[in-house]
Parts: C-alpha cells; structure tokens; sequence
C-alpha cells in the first residue's frame, strides 16, 4: 500500500471537508428549490472514499456506483463546479443538464455513474472489468452498491460470473445501517453482508468504513489481487449517513441519539484528531484549509447559478442517432 503520510492526512482532510460542504450546500438550495428531484446526500460516509482513492491507480482504474453519487466524481478528478452544475440542470453539467443527481458521468475520469436502479450498476461495474481483462487494461473496476442493493439476484449472477472469469474488479458494499428506511435486521437472516461473497469462494470480509485508513489497507489489498490476476473481492464498509435516504426522508425508523452516536466516530473528526495530535499543522494552518473549502464551494454555486440552462433543442441533439435510420429529425 502507498505509504500514509502527514500529506496524505491533510489531503483527506480537505477532501473530505469539502465533500461535507458542497453537499451541505446542496442541501441547502434544494430547499430553495434550485435542485430538484431526487438528492441522496453522503454526509458521514467520506472515509470509503477518500480510503479507497488511496489505494487507486487513478490514471485507469474505474469507479461505478448507485444514485448517492456526487463526491464520487470529483475525488476521481471531475471539475466540482461542473457536479454542482449538473445538479442544477444547467447545461454546464457533466451531463449538459440531462443527467441531474442520480447520473453523474465521466468518461474522461473513468467514473461510470450514478445509476438510479437499485443494483442495476452491479453487473455493468463486473462487464466493465470484463472489458478491461479482455482488452489487457490492467485496470480494476471498483464497483459500489448500498446495503439494499444486495437482495438483489443480479448481485448473485454477477458474483458467480466474476469468480468464474477471474475479472478485476472489487466489489464494495457500503453498509449504512439501512435500506431507505428499512435496516438490514429487518430484510436478512444473517446482518454480516460480507459472507455473501463466500458462498462463491469469493474473498470477503468486513471493513471499518468510518477511517479512511483501514478502507485504504483492505482496498489496497483488494486492488492489487486483482490487478495481479487474482480475481474479484468483495468488501461490506461498515458506515453511516447522517442524513435521510434522500431529502424527502422524515427518518421516523431512527432517533437522534442514534445519529449523534456515530457522529462521535466522525472520519472527519477521526483525521483531524490525527492532524493535532501529531501537529501535522497548525491551527492558523487548519483555518486555511476551512477557509479555502468554503471559498470552493462559493465558487462552485456561483457556477452553477451562473450557468444557462439547456436549450430546448438539446433534447433531440442528446439522443441516440444514426445516420441510416432518418425517420427521426434530430437537429432543429
């Protein structure tokens, strides 16, 4: 594993500050209504993250995940006012406006969605691994899913598939404590979601994902078995969200006490208690960063509001076209 150094907790902790901040952001004008739709916010689930971009070869590894979808990008290198745009439906967005929070995209930085069906992404992270094996890459797919997203059978078809063809890709549940609203007490006989993966010999186990250190070791390891040949591994990152599923969560199956619980293992909290314990910086230092996070996530909302909506046209210029099928006019 790539050595943890004094850089690489004042990386994280920057990042992960500034994934907290655009999203609290989000939050905040999606009341205003400036964001609409669908929000699904990560607060709390950072250290999966900004561990597994550690372990990453980000010049070719991949990334794909569900809807909870808007960090992911921009630790892989996505321009974050381009994320908030998208959010906004402007046509500066990673998706020209089309795409909005559940379908953050970017070829150029290998991050493959944002995918709104539950589970839906789960055979298509195993189909890109496929591709890269075939076409000798040497890239690793890391592939996401939520704790609900695993009753679903294509995960078991998909599992079986990997194991049989080898393929480089790690498999990452991050397990929250609950399916929308339902815990995972209440949907399976066993709450340990990692030995599923034993049932196909899969490599497995569980995951402290509230400390980016230990999602970076255990991914590191993940990665390099598969980049070395030795197939898929399938990790359960234990963590929690702060926040509802989505924005319209009332989060009746839940107290406050709970929450204010984890908040005490904060992956934010946990790093900057490293940063002075070590005096990696000084608190003048500290400052700075808060103060340039905040200035980023000012820049990335003036971006957006900014930003033109799509014009009406786009609507038919976005679609699938072939130059042999002419029964469809597309560019108005």
């Amino acid at each position: 594993m790539k050595k943890i150094t004094k850089e690489t907790y004042l990386k994280w902790y920057a990042d992960m500050l500034f994934w907290r901040k655009f999203e609290d952001k989000l939050a905040a004008v999606y009341i205003q209504q400036k964001v609409r739709g669908f929000l699904h916010l990560y607060n709390g689930q950072e250290a999966v993250l900004a561990g597994a971009l550690h372990a990453m070869d980000l010049t070719k590894d991949r990334m794909i995940t569900a809807y909870r979808n808007h960090v992911q990008p921009i630790g892989m290198g996505v321009d974050p006012k381009r994320v908030m745009a998208e959010l906004y439906g402007k046509v500066t967005g990673t998706s020209k406006g089309m795409g909005g929070s559940m379908h953050i995209f970017s070829k150029e930085h290998r991050f493959h969605g944002g995918h709104g069906i539950v589970g839906g992404q789960i055979p298509l992270g195993a189909g890109m691994a496929f591709g890269d094996k075939y076409h000798g890459r040497e890239a690793v797919t890391l592939c996401y899913m939520g704790d609900g997203a695993v009753r679903q059978g294509a995960l078991h078809e998909t599992f079986n598939l990997a194991m049989l063809w080898q393929l480089p890709v790690v498999f990452i549940c991050e397990n929250n404590g609950y399916a929308m609203g339902t815990s995972v007490a209440r949907t399976s006989f066993s709450t340990e979601i990692w030995k599923l993966g034993l049932g196909y010999e899969m490599p497995c186990g569980p995951v402290d994902g509230m400390n980016p250190v230990t999602v970076a070791q255990e991914m590191s390891k993940a990665i390099d078995r598969a980049r070395s040949g030795g197939g898929p591994t399938f990790l359960e990152m234990k963590t929690y969200r702060y926040r509802g599923h989505s924005m319209s969560d009332a989060q009746h199956y839940r107290t406050k006490d709970e929450v204010e619980e984890y908040k005490k293992i904060d992956p934010i909290t946990q790093v900057l208690d490293i940063i002075k314990e070590n005096k990696y910086a000084t608190d003048a230092e500290i400052k700075d960063i808060d103060k340039n996070v905040k200035e980023m996530v000012k820049e990335c909302e003036k971006f957006a509001e900014e930003s033109d909506y799509p014009p009406v046209n786009q609507l038919y210029d976005m679609v699938y076209e072939q130059e042999d099928f002419p029964f469809v006019q597309h560019k108005f």
